[in-house]
């Protein structure tokens, strides 16, 4: 079968190379930003959508003819995906200007033989021969799709490059009760599994919060528009990025871990951005990043053939008793002991509600 898989790595532009990317991730903004406001314009003035691309800009704009049209194409194609999720989701907002500062980023595609790897360099359009740290071969015979280019808040730069090669399907793991896992999500432990485990996690950004804190407040006394503010702008973006990188590599770690243990994990389907917008759960939620974790472990578990099962929400795993059943509807979330008022069995909360969403995504799996 035929897989995609993108492959992350860190490339390192000289002097001449970092400029043409400073301004390729310029036009590609200054692109986006200027089809938007020609649409906002013309809807409001037609109440029709506008359908305009780059090559009517650069006429007017001559700047955009140095950089990688595929780039500028790129852009194009975001904002016009951007414009129907507006209309046809009604969770997606309506698509925003770029910002400037921060982080930036541009994706271009394989035409040609423009993109390809020759030892320690990777070919770019417009660029040519790019440094590449490449830690890890990419699969044998393996298509180059496209590359994304993205500028860290701290000026690193790493290439993203999507291939698309053949692999064979995996043989479907065997399903039983031993190589079945639940997984509980706890705001202090990160999760309880329903073999009374807890992942302990470390709370990177708890660890770094007085630090941050401390670079922010340096941060807020510069003046606006220095170069001082420039350089300690960038010191707090350090901070963010390794409290990031702590935590990548714990979920990372903690994903691959247990999909290589087990056959079957089983998961509840919380609204963790519901409980990242609760003003005592919020920054415990969003330190956690539990919803990563998911991903990490959803995609792990199917390279091996083995099953990722999610439980409905709405599923009362923390008020049913693992031994008789009973629903407890009047047990409160402040309720770490649950008492069975069926057959008075007195267990742990989170413990007990790992086991039943295990039970539950066995059940779901084998009725399938």
């Amino acid at each position: 079968m035929l897989k995609n898989k993108a492959f992350k790595y860190r490339i390192y532009p000289d002097e001449a190379q970092t400029e043409l990317l400073a301004k390729t991730f310029g036009c590609v903004r200054f692109v986006y930003n200027k089809m938007l406001a020609d649409k906002i314009a013309y809807y409001n003035e037609t109440q029709k959508t506008l359908n305009n691309t780059p090559a009517q800009y650069k006429k007017e704009f001559q700047f955009l003819r140095e950089v990688d049209s595929l780039a500028l194409c790129n852009a194009q194609l975001n904002l016009q995906t951007a414009y129907k999720n507006f209309f046809t989701r009604k969770e997606s907002g309506f698509p925003k200007f770029k910002k400037k500062k921060g982080e930036a980023a541009y994706t271009t595609n394989f035409v040609n033989g423009n993109i390809s790897i020759s030892g320690d360099a990777l070919k770019l359009p417009k660029l040519g021969f790019v440094k590449i740290k490449l830690h890890r071969q990419l699969p044998k015979d393996a298509a180059i799709k496209s590359v994304t280019v993205r500028r860290t808040a701290t000026n690193k730069y790493f290439a993203s490059i999507l291939v698309e090669y053949e692999k064979d399907a995996p043989r479907l793991a065997d399903i039983s009760d031993e190589t079945a896992i639940g997984l509980d999500y706890s705001s202090p432990n990160f999760y309880v599994d329903s073999e009374g485990n807890v992942a302990n996690y470390d709370h990177y950004y708890r660890k770094s919060e007085k630090k941050l804190a401390k670079e922010q407040h340096r941060l807020a006394k510069k003046r606006k528009g220095s170069k001082n503010r420039e350089k300690q702008g960038r010191k707090v973006a350090r901070v963010h990025e390794k409290i990031a990188n702590q935590r990548l590599d714990f979920l990372h770690k903690q994903s691959t871990s247990i999909a290589k243990r087990y056959n079957v994990v089983c998961v509840e389907d919380i609204n963790l951005r519901g409980m990242a917008g609760s003003l005592r759960l919020g920054k415990a939620t969003n330190d956690n990043g539990f919803g990563k974790f998911r991903e990490l472990l959803k995609y792990k578990l199917e390279d091996q053939g083995k099953h990722f099962v999610v439980i409905d929400k709405w599923y009362p795993s923390s008020k049913t008793c693992r031994h008789c059943n009973h629903v407890h509807k009047e047990l409160k979330l402040s309720d770490r002991v649950y008492r069975c008022p069926g057959c008075g069995t007195l267990i742990l909360r989170d413990p007990n509600s790992a086991i039943n969403i295990k039970k539950e995504g066995l059940r779901i799996l084998k009725s399938a």
